[in-house]
């Protein structure tokens, strides 16, 4: 082929790196939504194939956490949940850091677990953590199916129990926490492919997290009995969520919109970051995993 003809060819398909300060794929997640609908397929499916129990891991864990919390934090530390059932208190925010936990811990090692994939296949690699927050939307309305049953036990049992107008915004909440999860999740993945202590950490860091995050206790409670270190669950994020979780479910406590407003704001400066430092690591990742 002469110079000109060469200058002068065009070609079918032209593969350039992305230059673009931030992306989220969009268009092309949506081309590739089938594939997307594949791998939530896989998360379900192959987490519990090869067990004895199967499925049933989705409600043995947070019921078995809850009867655990009420154990040791109502039962012997005496904490108050008020009208509440310490049992149903409880449930209510495990079902809901569970979410959250199941979601960061399951996209934390998107790029080691799918190394092999990725090698090999081009496709939107943020295809894979979203699958994973996507397909643990299915464990969350298992859980959270579980939470109603007991509900409605208590609540025929006369307990002082109740939704309210704020109810209709729980699934804003959800969102919320799953948005969070995802970032925190993508962050953390792009920072495991250079420094792999950080695997080691994730599971210490989301139960420290969880002490932190109001998850078995009223925040009012922390604020009153250790206000030397209120502040750790105060600028919590994940603290507002699960006491609002709690209003709007159980009609106990209250809604901070101030705080409220703090984790919308931390939710999206911590999803942009990690979309970010996503996008960069996988033009580069596949040298260092």
């Amino acid at each position: 082929m002469s110079h000109t003809e060469h200058t002068n060819t065009t070609w079918l398909f032209e593969i350039t790196p992305k230059n673009k300060f931030f992306s989220l794929n969009l268009k092309e997640v949506w081309q590739y939504r089938d594939l997307l609908m594949l791998f939530v397929k896989r998360d379900v499916v192959t987490v519990y194939k090869q067990t004895i129990l199967g499925p049933l891991w989705y409600l043995i864990q947070p019921l078995f956490t809850a009867i655990t919390f009420t154990i040791i934090f109502n039962n012997v530390a005496g904490i108050d949940t008020g009208t509440v059932p310490p049992f149903l208190f409880n449930l209510a925010g495990i079902t809901v850091w569970n979410y959250f936990t199941s979601s960061l811990t399951g996209t934390s090692n998107t790029f080691g677990s799918n190394a092999g994939i990725f090698g090999k296949v081009y496709f939107p690699r943020i295809i894979v953590p979203l699958s994973i927050v996507i397909s643990n939307l299915i464990k969350f309305g298992i859980q959270f199916f579980i939470f109603i049953c007991f509900y409605a036990y208590y609540y025929i049992q006369g307990a002082s129990i109740g939704i309210n107008g704020a109810t209709l915004f729980f699934p804003l909440l959800i969102v919320l926490m799953g948005v969070l999860g995802l970032g925190l999740g993508m962050f953390i993945s792009s920072l495991v492919t250079k420094y792999r202590d950080f695997s080691n950490l994730i599971g210490f860091g989301v139960q420290l997290l969880m002490y932190l995050s109001a998850v078995m206790y009223p925040m009012a409670l922390i604020k009153e009995k250790l206000p030397t270190y209120g502040w750790l669950v105060q600028y919590n994020p994940l603290a507002y969520v699960i006491e609002t979780t709690r209003y709007m479910l159980l009609n106990v406590g209250h809604i901070s919109y101030l705080g409220l407003g703090y984790t919308f704001l931390v939710t999206v400066i911590v999803f942009f970051i990690g979309v970010l430092i996503f996008n960069k690591t996988e033009k580069s990742f596949i040298d260092t995993v």
